[in-house]
């Protein structure tokens, strides 16, 4: 049995949290029995009786044959609590909204999670929908701009990466951490993160870490079509995105306010 602070893990309650995590990451794969207890490496019967205690309480659903299982509705009104609860997505929402009035283009809020970002805020382009950035997503922090703004905030060897290559999304992705380095070096010295087709093709972003924390765990960014790019929009997007982080960085102490917990 592990430990956590000086605190033993409940092995009961991991297991829930792993169970909740594999059916989260399927996104609209649902699992069977048999794959979930190989999965976790626990016996079916144990896995059986969990998933029955979590479809009572609404945090995995099941179909109309009992034989497939999927994320329940409970973990979403989690989630919507925790982005409501949260006083820097309260604080910054009325600014994502006028960078993407401003722009013309999507406008996302983000967190760094480990070695990935998740997105907290979106606003979209009339112009350009796509999915891969609703809110709740993960993506490889190394592959876009939002994450290589928050990853340029630390130190090169506090980077939360996994060792060896790191993943491919498309044909640009950095790989090589070496690479990934003169890039983050580049960042810092530009200010801003800028992710050319990186994490999805077709598509240019401009990040921006929110320097409210040291390091810093939040950023924005504008994503924009490759083919509706030009010199002179890529210099108007870092201008307006610049003004917006002044925005937000001026308010969130404001918005969190005395007495405000210190979320970690």
């Amino acid at each position: 049995m592990t430990e956590t602070g000086g605190v033993r893990e409940v092995k009961s309650a991991a297991r829930t949290v792993e169970l909740l995590e594999v059916l989260a990451a399927r996104g609209d794969r649902p699992a069977r029995l048999r794959e979930l207890a190989e999965e976790l490496g626990v016996p079916r019967s144990s896995m059986y009786a969990l998933l029955q205690t979590l479809i009572d309480r609404g945090w995995v659903r099941t179909d109309a044959t009992g034989s497939l299982y999927g994320i329940g509705i409970r973990a979403l009104l989690t989630g919507t609590s925790y982005l409501d609860s949260d006083p820097r997505v309260r604080a910054a929402r009325p600014y994502l909204d006028e960078a993407s009035e401003t722009l013309g283009e999507t406008i996302h809020l983000a967190r760094l999670d480990g070695a990935d970002v998740v997105y907290l805020a979106t606003r979209e382009s009339h112009e350009y929908l796509r999915t891969f950035s609703r809110v709740g997503r993960r993506l490889p922090a190394h592959a876009g701009a939002l994450g290589k703004a928050l990853l340029a905030d630390r130190a090169p060897g506090e980077l939360p990466l996994p060792a060896g290559p790191l993943e491919r999304l498309t044909e640009n992705t950095h790989t090589d951490p070496a690479s990934l380095a003169e890039d983050l070096a580049a960042v810092r010295e530009r200010g801003y993160a800028i992710d050319r087709e990186e994490g999805v093709t077709g598509i240019t972003g401009f990040g921006f870490a929110l320097r409210c924390d040291t390091p810093a765990t939040d950023a924005i960014s504008c994503s924009v079509p490759v083919a509706r790019l030009t010199p002179a929009h890529e210099s108007r997007i870092v201008a307006v995105m610049r003004e917006i982080r002044a925005k937000i960085e001026a308010i969130v102490p404001h918005a969190q306010g005395p007495g405000t917990p210190d979320w970690r």
